[in-house]
């Protein structure tokens, strides 16, 4: 198995100035995982490279960590992993017998 990158919606917590400035506060992944943002270092409009999408990319620091979580289109989102069985393998597999 193998594992890809993937743009995984997440629910934020969020302060907005009276500016509009936007922070975000916590990242909820489930409701077992609840991450409190401790800083935040950057905002710039960039894509993900990883998993796809291109948004105001927030530079984070979340449990002593640098992480990124992007804003696109009004729904907030990370580079989340799944795994996989690459083609070549699933192939091999199919064609396997135990002769």
């Amino acid at each position: 198995m193998e594992e890809k990158r993937i743009r995984k919606y997440v629910p934020v917590v969020l302060r907005v100035n009276e500016d509009g400035k936007i922070t975000p506060l916590v990242v909820e992944f489930d409701a077992a995982h609840k991450y409190p943002v401790d800083a935040v270092l950057d905002v710039r409009r960039a894509a993900c490279q990883s998993a796809g999408g291109v948004g105001d990319r927030y530079r984070c620091r979340i449990r002593g960590q640098e992480t990124y979580i992007w804003l696109e289109q009004g729904k907030w989102f990370v580079a989340g992993k799944e795994k996989y069985m690459p083609k070549e393998s699933k192939a091999q597999n199919k064609n396997y017998s135990k002769d």
